[in-house]
Formats: structure tokens, sequence, C-alpha cells
């Protein structure tokens, strides 16, 4: 590693989409040190964070967007007017942030706590994906003779050959 600024800057700017996901990491508050035995955890939209540093100091708000592009979080309540007064949403870097309550509904971030052991208590379980896949399944094939379900005609045909040959000679 070189420690000329220029080479910083350049590997920073370079740098792949799985590296810039490690450099947007926030340090968590000491209670969640302690609840869940680690320093520091990725950022995700929908967490709740203190702004540590800058203009904005001591803030405490939820992330909007989480740009990997720019290295930057966007945050819902920390808004700058500009001249002709509209408001625009003002980037923070990760490195400026402190992380209050993380949202645990991620299983990522689950497995991410579990792995050191650390305790964690899921909020709101996302049941509007189960419900999306219920209803694909009843909106597939299914086979007149024994019921059985599927995706497609053509694995509904292959099975009524396999499976049912006497009710299909008739």
């Amino acid at each position: 590693m070189s420690i000329q600024p220029r080479k910083q800057r350049k590997r920073l700017y370079e740098a792949p989409l799985h590296k810039r996901q490690k450099m947007m990491t926030v340090n968590l508050s000491k209670n969640l040190r302690k609840k869940f035995k680690k320093r520091n955890i990725p950022l995700r939209k929908g967490d709740k964070v203190e702004i540590l540093r800058g203009e904005f100091k001591g803030m405490k708000s939820l992330i909007n967007k989480v740009n990997l592009k720019k290295l930057m979080v966007t945050l819902e309540d920390v808004k700058r007017s500009k001249t002709d007064g509209t408001e625009i949403r003002v980037s923070i870097h990760p490195t400026n942030l402190r992380l209050i309550e993380p949202d645990m509904t991620d299983r990522k971030r689950q497995k991410i706590v579990k792995r050191v052991e650390g305790e964690f208590e899921v909020k709101k379980p996302k049941v509007e994906k189960k419900e999306k896949k219920e209803e694909k399944k009843k909106a597939g094939f299914s086979c007149p003779i024994c019921g059985k379900g599927f995706d497609n005609k053509m694995d509904l045909n292959v099975h009524r050959e396999k499976e049912h040959k006497d009710f299909m000679e008739r």
C-alpha cells in the first residue's frame, strides 16, 4: 500500500462494489456493541443513525438512500435550502455517523449478528413476499386427477403422461 494521497484517492475512486460495501460500515452505539458483540456493521436503508460531525452534528435520522458509487448516505430529515427556496437532501459520509437503531428485518444482517453469537430482535417480518409466492402457486397449472401443482403446462403434460397413463388412454 502506498501512503501517497493521490494513490489513496485513486484506489478509493476505482474500488469495486464488494470493497465499497465494506467502506460503508458504520460504528455502533455503546449499547449495541454490547448487544451484538461487534464494533461496526454495514449500513442499510431504514437504519436510524446519529450524525457525529459537521453542520448537522447531534441530529438523529433514518437512512433514506445508500449510494455505493459516491460512498455517501442520504438521510430523511437532513435537508439544506437552496437560494431559490427549494430543499435538497444532504449526503453524508458514513464515517461521520453512528448507528443507533438497526433495521433487523434483513436476513443477511441477522446472519452477521448470529455469527458472533450476539442478541437481536426482529421488529417487522416481511410477509408480503410470502403472499406473492402463494399467489404464484395458485396461478400455476394443477393436475385434474391428483391435484398436484406445476409452474408451466409442459411440466403438467409430462406428469400426466408418466403418472396417469391409464387415465389418458380413455
